[in-house]
């Protein structure tokens, strides 16, 4: 309960691709042709091409709430703004220690937005958090890290990072020095159900964000979340930076790559200071329920069956499960190694900084292996099902070569998975202790 205590005390709807428009009789053109003048043709060319245009391009943010209650709404409340609002905007970004920075931190009531913004509180930053609640997955428990925030003194502001005139306005009230983003559609299978959320969150999102970041004086420098992800289909291990990144085996890979290929570009054109952290499989208490530890946890706990899934051939599928204290570290590393971006009322003055690094633990463990240790920590026999890895975007292993974020940050991982999944357990059996969600 250590890791709970310090945490207290400091602390889419998209539009469906159309299928192909076949026409099946010849005999129908033939009546277009003879029966249509061009003056009409031209018309109807006019009103459909508009209806395509307006189909692919409409922003998920301003078309009508789904039927579907599985597809999440990205609106952005429009209850911003007033004086005591920006009081409290400005003082959640107070700076109360020495060369202390002011960072927003987007996705703050994220898994890893939490604990990264209750760390920067602590050691006496200025924090402001944006969110926007989203119901991927259970509202409730980022309501929940919300509130142990707010404990610590972090305002997280509800709103789109889609809207650009909340972030402007957040940007006239504090000139922030740094931008943590790490507000995005994660989960590698939900991009099956719903790919336009990863466009719409990752992709125009991201460039949302860097278009403000970029034309405000002055400039931030942004520290962003990528993944583990980007490297796909690569075979060579352990992951290196230097690896190829061009093959995704998901669009939550793709958006992910693609928001690297952004920022190079952001960097280059406006002297924007970036910095990517490719995360591998983090764990860890308030993590996510769309994580494979976490409701395996749940469903030993229920009795249910779990899925263990191997490769062809019968192989191992392994992960380099990190911890979120050893994530958080890299993080705060790199904000404070971050320089200063060049850039000026949107125009670039001089080269400026741009990095990728692996956040990983290094030690892949088969998924297997890690259902054994829960099954110790439970003391509950979980009941497995051996399936074959499905073709879903999922890869067989991920691992981490991190020795760069070593050199250049001064990373390095001190949890192995035993000791985080006790703390993990910990924190889950208190949180859900008697049907109540009680935070510590």
């Amino acid at each position: 309960m250590s890791q709970l205590k310090q945490m207290s005390h400091a602390d889419n709807s998209a539009p469906s691709t159309p299928g192909k428009f076949k026409m099946e009789k010849a005999s129908y053109f033939n009546r277009v042709r003879w029966h249509a003048s061009p003056a009409k043709l031209c018309l109807w060319s006019f009103v459909f091409s508009a209806a395509i245009l307006i189909f692919f391009f409409r922003s998920p943010a301003s078309s009508p709430l789904p039927a579907d209650p599985s597809r999440r709404s990205l609106r952005s409340p429009s209850n911003w703004g007033g004086p005591v609002w920006e009081k409290r905007v400005r003082s959640s970004a107070r700076v109360r220690s020495r060369n202390g920075f002011s960072v927003l931190v987007t996705g703050a009531a994220g898994f890893v937005g939490t604990h990264v913004s209750a760390a920067l509180k602590r050691r006496g930053d200025g924090v402001l958090g944006i969110d926007n609640f989203n119901d991927y997955y259970d509202p409730s428990l980022k309501r929940a890290r919300q509130a142990l925030l707010e404990r610590t003194g972090v305002f997280i502001v509800e709103g789109d990072i889609n809207d650009a005139a909340l972030l402007r306005k957040l940007f006239e009230v504090v000139p922030f020095t740094h931008v943590m983003h790490l507000a995005a559609q994660a989960g590698v299978r939900y991009a099956m159900e719903n790919p336009g959320s990863y466009v719409h969150s990752n992709i125009a999102g991201f460039v949302n964000l860097l278009e403000v970041c970029k034309s405000v004086n002055p400039q931030p420098s942004i520290v962003w979340a990528s993944s583990s992800s980007v490297y796909g289909l690569n075979t060579k291990v352990p992951f290196s930076e230097r690896d190829r990144t061009d093959q995704p085996a998901s669009l939550y890979a793709a958006t992910k790559k693609a928001g690297e290929e952004i920022a190079h570009t952001y960097n280059h054109i406006y002297g924007l200071s970036l910095t990517g952290l490719r995360f591998f499989t983090v764990y860890g208490p308030w993590g996510r329920p769309d994580m494979a530890y976490f409701f395996f946890t749940r469903d030993i706990l229920k009795g249910k069956t779990i899925p263990i899934f191997e490769a062809a051939n019968h192989g191992t599928v392994a992960r380099d499960f990190t911890y979120i204290d050893d994530i958080v570290r890299g993080c705060l590393g790199a904000l404070d190694t971050a320089e200063k971006s060049t850039g000026s009322g949107g125009k670039k003055r001089g080269p400026a900084q741009l990095r990728v690094f692996n956040l990983g633990n290094t030690s892949p463990v088969p998924v297997s292996d890690l259902v054994g240790i829960l099954e110790r920590l439970l003391k509950t026999k979980a009941k497995r099902n051996i399936m074959k890895l499905p073709r879903n975007g999922d890869v067989q292993f991920t691992h981490a070569n991190i020795s760069y974020a070593q050199r250049e940050l001064g990373y390095k991982p001190v949890t192995d998975l035993q000791a985080g999944l006790k703390k993990f357990v910990r924190w889950y059996l208190n949180y859900y202790s008697s049907g109540k969600k009680a935070v510590e």
